[in-house]
């Protein structure tokens, strides 16, 4: 079976190519390709959503010649074009799933709609196998934060979530109040490496209640008020800054790991997921590892915890796998709750 895959739900586009073997359930990525629009949005320190569907609107058709041209794969040779249908920004799922519409019309393709979040959660797949059904997933793409128990493909129940700020938007929204550049996450990161986390005492949102839900703007707030009491960014010091991205990278990265743990454990599923792109944070990583006496860890490679379209080609290709066949009856969903995602 070949999938083409487009994924284009906010700032990057991505395009990929995957090849697999129905009765097996497995394949491999024959080729991928990803534009991002980092430098286009950093100067207006985020996401412009009309800006962001024209640079899809740009971008997609060259880059899907260009992929299959690289591949040696024709049109004729596909099963089946999957497109990110939801959640995201409206403008930008429509530039994406027009396009696909429009190919599988013109060619005589099924189109599978895919949702983002389950891409991200089946991304694991992509370097090998899935973990036994159940499974909790850590999802951090984005503005969202959520924990999934999955019983199955499409079988997944929402045990937790953030209440207002996910953990990308609270590491974008210090970073900028540490005079740092969007997007903030990799900045932080990568600052964080020469701080001391200790230097100052952030807060860790519901860490200790019984909840495993989310909460970050509580944390962002105590950061504007260390930054102000220091001076404000003006007074900053390069020691102070990366000094406050460790605190603040500690923090975030606790509260994240504590809690998939306690999913784990409360939902006897001592097999743990994570993705999105904070996934592929080491200082994250690297904690949730130290958790191996009481779970198992799964994670995409790097480059497949960022939006990509290799997760939505792999969920597709799942999706047939099982059976679920393409269905003409769908529409870009800009809100798409995992929960609805039924297989």
């Amino acid at each position: 079976m070949m999938v083409l895959a487009i994924e284009s739900s906010c700032d990057e586009t991505a395009v990929a190519l995957y090849k697999g073997v129905l009765e097996r359930g497995c394949g491999h990525v024959l080729a991928e390709k990803i534009a991002s629009q980092i430098e286009t949005h950093a100067r207006f320190g985020g996401v412009v959503p009309e800006v962001a569907s024209r640079e899809h609107l740009t971008a997609l058709p060259p880059m899907v010649d260009a992929l299959m041209d690289e591949a040696s794969v024709s049109w004729s040779e596909l099963d089946v074009i999957a497109v990110t249908a939801g959640p995201g920004l409206m403008g930008a799922l429509l530039v994406g799933s027009s396009y696909a519409r429009a190919a599988g019309a013109v060619h005589g393709i099924p189109v599978q709609p895919v949702h983002h979040m389950e891409g991200h959660l089946l991304a694991p797949g992509l370097s090998g196998a899935l973990p036994a059904f159940p499974f909790i997933t850590l999802l951090v793409s984005g503005g969202h934060t959520l924990l999934v128990r999955v019983d199955g493909i499409g079988e997944y129940t929402l045990i937790g979530q953030t209440l207002d700020d996910a953990a990308g938007e609270c590491f974008d929204k210090s970073a900028r109040l540490l005079g740092l550049p969007y997007p903030g996450g990799p900045e932080i990161a990568r600052l964080a490496k020469q701080g001391d986390e200790k230097r100052f005492k952030l807060p860790r949102p519901m860490l200790n209640r019984d909840t495993l839900d989310f909460s970050f703007s509580g944390l962002k707030t105590a950061v504007m008020y260390a930054v102000r009491k220091l001076g404000g960014i003006e007074q900053l010091d390069d020691q102070a800054r990366c000094d406050m991205a460790a605190a603040i990278e500690a923090a975030i990265c606790e509260v994240l790991a504590k809690k998939s743990v306690r999913a784990c454990l409360e939902q006897n599923a001592p097999r743990l997921v994570i993705a999105g792109g904070v996934a592929s944070n080491s200082t994250l990583r690297t904690l949730l590892a130290s958790y191996g006496e009481q779970l198992t860890l799964f994670m995409p490679e790097p480059k497949h915890c960022t939006d990509n379209a290799a997760m939505i080609a792999y969920a597709a290709f799942v999706r047939c796998s099982i059976g679920k066949q393409p269905s003409g009856d769908w529409d870009a969903r800009p809100r798409w709750p995992i929960e609805q995602t039924a297989a």
